[in-house]
């Protein structure tokens, strides 16, 4: 099973219509969607996040309730709003943020108890949380714990400016948390920020690299690959990526005792590639997440 933990939030994706802009309520939240999205495709989730007590709170917990994760444990922080990311979407389906985020609840979550982590085969940490002490504190003991009870820990370093305005810090920041993973997924453009030199020395960990529609690439012990991605007109991107890294944890996660082969690592990021493409026919992170049926008709 593949434990996923971090923020839960509501994306507020805008559109214009009759002269008049709207914004349409979805759930998400990185680390949330993974969870969605493995539990979709046929995978062992659950989820460890937080609320806040409102009205928004509420959507999300019945919304998550509905998505039939293996697991699932969403605190209500009492004195705490929750998190809001405000999305715009242009021409191509790329997508923009900002968020609405001082004193929420994203980051501050609750410890999860010893039979759910023992559950886990995967630990995977969202990012957000990092901005925050609360957030980072929870991060190095959730992170700890796993190393010490001997599982894989997975990274996803998801960087937002709207978040972290200093790059130079949000990087070492970051770096802490990357040398604490198994497995790490970065953007194109994060990759580009961290440095091909920096990635590259990550000889332990495996890292897959998300390339947009043209598909993605692996890195492991000095060994390199890639896959494309099938070709689709995307309607809204957001989420795509962490349909992308579910996909590729849920065929690790299938697979697990087994080496990092080059065949594993290259059919498990062509699965993923397909898993982040369907996603983006639709809006919103979660309504348009793929099942493995329709995964595999591109795979045949």
């Amino acid at each position: 099973m593949i434990l996923c933990v971090g923020e839960i939030l509501v994306d507020m994706i805008g559109s214009e219509r009759d002269g008049a802009f709207f914004y349409e309520r979805k759930a998400g939240g990185a680390p949330f969607n993974v969870a969605c999205a493995i539990k979709k495709l046929g995978g062992k989730s659950a989820f460890v996040g937080s609320v806040g007590d409102d009205i928004i709170g509420e959507y999300l917990k019945k919304f998550a309730a509905s998505r039939g994760l293996d697991e699932l444990f969403i605190a209500t922080q009492k004195d705490r709003n929750t998190t809001l990311a405000f999305v715009d979407i242009d021409k191509t389906g790329e997508r923009s943020f900002c968020f609405y985020r001082k004193s929420t609840a994203d980051y501050v979550l609750p410890r999860i108890d010893d039979a759910l982590f023992e559950k886990a085969d995967i630990v995977h940490v969202g990012s957000l949380m990092l901005s925050e002490k609360e957030g980072r504190d929870y991060a190095d003991g959730i992170m700890a714990r796993a190393k010490k009870a001997g599982k894989t820990v997975s990274f996803d370093v998801n960087y937002r400016t709207d978040i972290f305005r200093d790059e130079k810090t949000a990087v070492t920041l970051y770096k802490k948390y990357i040398e604490l993973a198994d497995i790490v997924k970065l953007s194109e453009d994060e990759y580009a920020i961290f440095g091909a030199d920096y990635v590259k020395g990550l000889r332990d960990k495996l890292v897959c690299v998300t390339l947009g529609g043209r598909g993605s690439r692996w890195l492991y012990k000095g060994k390199e690959g890639a896959t494309e991605s099938i070709a689709v007109k995307p309607v809204d991107t957001t989420g795509a990526g962490d349909a992308f890294y579910a996909g590729f944890l849920k065929k690790l996660d299938t697979a697990r005792g087994a080496e990092y082969t080059d065949g594993l690592l290259t059919d498990a990021l062509r699965y993923a590639n397909v898993c982040g493409a369907l996603n983006t026919l639709g809006r919103g992170a979660i309504d348009n997440l793929p099942d493995a049926s329709a995964v595999e008709k591109y795979l045949k």
